[in-house]
């Protein structure tokens, strides 16, 4: 039985969100935190899976919040024909510990989720002011991310009558033309050692799409921030793992960046790169507010690989990474920034583009090519 339904008053007041969780303990205690903001509204409740689906086709939320431990249809289930059938910005809502719940908060991002959020440790228990706030804030930055049909749902999802949705065809990479350089740039401009990627909201899509289309004889090191919360990394780099050629895991502090591997930025610390690639993970400064930073690791990618490094911004709300972009690209290096069209959010891509830190701005679907060409043949690359 669904707990709650369209308000009687004529307007909802606030962003429109839908809480699903089978413990109405926990539906009371989300509903409390949430219409504590104005700009927010609990505008109905689900007990499981199979009524959250029926829910949000109903009631047509901006953001869902949801628990992957439902009955009758679990969450993973749920994400994927909510994405299917009506796309909306789902937040995860899950236990923050190692193991099985964490493996389905990957999960639920490879089905189509936007972000993850922890329920409250006992420490932030005795904080729920700002656990609160925390939640509030992450629902109102998922309320304006831009989802599309998920092609994982598409595959699942069934139509009223009962028959199977047809699969999306097959997308083919198109071929990036090589762009006329302005200026020559010099013989003897040293190899591509390190492609330097930051990403955010709607990322490990991103990333799943980008690192499959890498071969596994690529030379170059590979060195990922993608903000998430602390303990969702680990699972995150096994999932990439599982998704490309290339070998994925996550960075160590006096460890060296390896050719040919991928490596994430460890969660709740900042990822320094020095010279001969050698990392150093360093204590974020109190007024960071995303962990890991973009922009340190690309401000020491700038300073200490500069010319033999590429940096890429992929999609994520805020302006992280783009003065680190800039800084890349005044130092020599080659910078490449993900559309409007194919972000999910164009914040950090278009911060980076607004500072003119972007030389190369490509669909997603084409940046794999376009960096295989740019680490196959660095003196043909396109001048700034």
């Amino acid at each position: 039985m669904i707990g709650s339904t369209v308000p009687s008053t004529p307007s909802v007041v606030g962003l429109g969100v839908v809480v699903v969780d089978d413990s109405p303990v926990q539906r009371r205690f989300l509903r409390a935190m949430i219409d504590a903001d104005p700009e927010l509204t609990v505008i109905g409740e689900a007990r499981t899976g199979k009524e959250a689906v029926a829910l949000v086709e109903r009631l047509h939320p901006v953001v869902v919040l949801m628990d992957l431990d439902l009955p009758v249809m679990n969450g993973i289930e749920a994400i994927e024909r909510i994405m299917a059938t009506q796309p909306t910005p789902i937040v995860v809502y899950s236990a923050f510990v190692a193991g099985p719940d964490n493996a389905n908060g990957l999960a639920a991002l490879a089905a189509g989720a936007v972000d993850i959020v922890a329920k409250p440790s006992p420490r932030e228990s005795e904080d729920l002011d700002s656990y609160a706030e925390a939640l509030r804030r992450r629902l109102r930055v998922a309320s304006r991310v831009r989802v599309i049909t998920h092609p994982r749902g598409r595959l699942k999802a069934t139509t009223l009558s009962g028959s199977a949705l047809p699969a999306a065809p097959p997308v083919e990479e198109p071929v990036v033309p090589r762009a006329p350089a302005a200026r020559t740039v010099a013989t003897g401009h040293p190899p591509i050692d390190l492609i330097a990627i930051g990403v955010s909201t709607g990322g490990p899509q991103a990333l799943a799409t980008l690192l499959s289309a890498l071969p596994e004889t690529m030379t170059q090191a590979v060195l990922i921030v993608q903000h998430m919360a602390d303990g969702f990394l680990e699972g995150l780099a096994q999932w990439l793992d599982s998704q490309c050629a290339l070998p994925v895991g996550v960075g160590e502090g006096g460890k060296r960046l390896q050719p040919g591997t991928v490596t994430l930025a460890p969660g709740g610390l900042n990822l320094i790169v020095h010279e001969r690639l050698r990392v150093t993970c360093e204590v974020p400064p109190p007024s960071q507010f995303h962990i890991p930073g973009i922009d340190p690791t690309f401000m020491s990618v700038a300073h200490h690989v500069g010319p033999a490094a590429i940096g890429v911004i992929l999609t994520g709300m805020g302006r992280d990474g783009a003065a680190g972009l800039k800084e890349m690209r005044d130092c020599g290096s080659v910078t490449v920034g993900q559309d409007e069209a194919s972000s999910a959010v164009y914040g950090m891509p278009g911060a980076a583009k607004a500072l003119g830190a972007v030389e190369h701005e490509r669909p997603l679907a084409q940046i794999a090519s376009l960096l295989l060409t740019l680490v196959d043949t660095p003196a043909a690359r396109v001048a700034r």
